[in-house]
């Protein structure tokens, strides 16, 4: 089946089997690793992507679901300008160690900050509930987003 969609911004068109998930397109047809597989049950997080400004756990989508749409994969996450706030304050508060749970952690934290300006450690802990780290202990990633938050504020 040939699949129209754009990912970060650029237009792709490729024959994919109807049976394929997103995050196997986007890893192997498109080489954008950053994409994670970890579970393929949508509870850790690491294949987290944006389609059309929502974000969906791409081990559970065919790709066909994305027929004209647009992803944002977390290789997309920052454009061409540098870091992302978020992901400069994940840096500073070293919320992150090994990276795998990266991308469903940092669109966690884009979705909620567009919702809440000023989250309690409270509301950041339930944005990231559908993400797993095996790393950090979570505080440096609360850290994070609260940081994140504030330096968003404050621009």
């Amino acid at each position: 089946m040939r699949l129209a969609f754009e990912v970060n911004g650029r237009s792709h068109a490729i024959d994919v089997d109807p049976r394929q998930l997103l995050v196997d397109v986007l890893r192997d047809d498109l080489r954008l690793t950053g994409t994670h597989v970890g579970c393929m049950t949508g509870d850790c997080g690491a294949c987290t992507v944006e389609r059309d400004g929502e974000i969906i756990k791409s081990c559970l989508v065919l790709a066909v679901a994305a027929e004209g749409a647009s992803i944002t994969t977390i290789e997309g996450f920052s454009g061409d300008d540098g870091l992302d706030p978020i992901q400069q304050a994940f840096w500073d508060q070293h919320g992150f160690q090994c990276g795998f749970c990266l991308p469903g952690m940092l669109f966690a934290a884009r979705d909620l900050l567009a919702q809440n300006a000023d989250p309690s450690d409270q509301e950041i802990r339930a944005a990231i509930n559908g993400n797993l780290c095996r790393c950090t202990g979570y505080e440096p990633i609360v850290k994070s987003i609260a940081l994140a938050a504030k330096t968003l504020r404050s621009s």
